[in-house]
């Protein structure tokens, strides 16, 4: 498990750079998320990694070429230098868990107040409000799990009500293999989706618009060093392989889901969009948000390869998560979007380090860059849903908004923006950023 403390959790720590110092900054010396950026407009060739302190990113292409890591330790400085020489992150992944906290330790120092390259580092800054961003990494593979053991009960209430949960769940990780090909960073719009429908009323599917459409929130776990065909990654060794996490919106077509998803599950109602947040938070930075991981001792408990002391004591995040809505009207009017719903990842059924252990068990091979989606998560009370057929009963009652508008299912020009925080008294705030995603109508058929 990745939860030794060191000198870069030090609440104390502060930066020269002051906004990262604020009380309310989601990127405090002690987050340094990182990222995929470049200038708002510059061409193609400029994407570059960088690392969110305050409200400022890091071009860490410019800080290697600046010198300022020169008294680093020489894990840091290879990891330096495979962050700056690609427009991905795929190359620092790769290098492993040890290299990503030297890294961390040397970006630590480098930015704290009375750092010497002060004046060097500065240069090496843009402000986040001008910034745009790409992919944190080439994703070469996504597998989206289940974990949330509300979110599966509410929604086979919603199709199986005599049988909602089924008899697997509770001894396996469930998930499918998703699309990579359109994962899209927060911003990401895309039209609404065209599939086969059928109507309960109806004898014959017909090709149409999605009516149903629906955001997940979920939780992205990217892989790191990965490990070789045939071999397995332990429950012991899994979060060494997990570069970080971001915050994924896994967009489904509720009417498609329902017509096309049995017998081999989910295809076309998942693969037209998925948005994730531009910073990948490390499991590093989360260290002091670790909470006991617990399984109702009336349920199966997990299989040996799924279970470890590390995993009891400390194997859950507590990382605070939120959905909300921005319609046209509201946008019209400048009002600000409003939560739908809040919930907890701490709650989840499987841990990541379960997952990763569980992907792996049969020999599957993971990359570097590779993307899992932690599926729905939903807390046990009806106001953490983490998807709008939760909310609305099946689709059954509206969720009202303070505008007077209402909401079943989403609506074209709905903008949907999901944050995360993990935050506890006496320590910073570890932000994610938003992953804001926008619906435009269907194409014409």
């Amino acid at each position: 498990m990745s939860m030794q403390l060191n000198e870069t959790h030090d609440a104390a720590l502060r930066s020269w750079l002051q906004s990262a110092n604020d009380a309310e900054c989601e990127f405090p010396l002690q987050n340094l998320p990182y990222g995929v950026f470049r200038r708002r407009g510059e061409d193609e060739q400029s994407w570059r990694a960088g690392v969110a302190i305050g409200d400022q990113i890091l071009d860490l292409r410019a800080a290697h070429a600046a010198g300022v890591f020169g008294d680093a330790e020489q894990l840091a400085q290879q990891a330096v230098i495979a962050a700056a020489q690609g427009v991905s992150l795929n190359a620092l992944m790769q290098l492993g868990a040890a290299s990503w906290s030297a890294l961390r330790l040397a970006l630590s120092r480098v930015l704290r107040a009375g750092a010497r390259h002060e004046d060097k580092l500065r240069a090496c800054l843009l402000p986040q409000a001008e910034a745009e961003y790409n992919l944190p990494a080439q994703i070469g593979d996504y597998t989206d799990f289940y974990t949330s053991i509300h979110h599966a009960t509410a929604i086979g209430k919603l199709f199986r009500p005599d049988n909602p949960l089924l008899p697997n769940y509770k001894w396996v990780p469930i998930g499918y293999h998703g699309r990579s090909s359109s994962i899209g960073v927060s911003g990401q719009q895309f039209r609404r989706p065209v599939g086969q429908i059928k109507a309960p009323d109806s004898e014959t599917p017909v090709l149409a618009p999605c009516k149903r459409l629906d955001y997940e929130l979920e939780v992205g776990i990217f892989i790191g060093g990965g490990n070789a065909l045939g071999e397995t990654i332990s429950i012991a060794q899994a979060e060494q392989s997990v570069f970080g996490l971001c915050l994924l919106n896994d967009w489904s077509a509720r009417d498609v889901q329902a017509w096309e998803y049995q017998p081999l599950g989910p295809f076309l109602a998942k693969n037209f969009a998925s948005t994730i947040s531009p910073w990948i938070v490390t499991l590093e930075a989360l260290a002091p948000y670790r909470a006991a991981w617990t399984r109702d001792a009336a349920d199966p408990q997990p299989l040996a390869y799924l279970d470890s002391p590390q995993l009891r004591d400390a194997g859950a995040i507590d990382l605070q998560l939120e959905v909300l809505i921005q319609t046209p009207a509201m946008r019209e009017a400048g009002l600000p979007p409003q939560r739908l719903s809040a919930s907890n990842f701490r709650d989840s059924y499987w841990s990541v380090s379960q997952l990763v252990a569980h992907h792996t068990v049969n020999g599957c091979n993971m990359r570097a860059g590779d993307l899992l989606g932690s599926g729905t998560q939903s807390g046990a009370r009806p106001e953490e849903a983490g998807s709008l057929l939760e909310l609305s009963g099946g689709g059954k009652k509206a969720v009202e908004l303070a505008n007077g508008e209402k909401r079943i299912f989403i609506e074209d020009g709905d903008s949907i923006v999901m944050r995360a925080v993990a935050h506890k008294a006496g320590l910073p705030r570890i932000g994610f950023g938003e992953v804001v995603g926008t619906v435009l109508p269907a194409r014409a058929l």
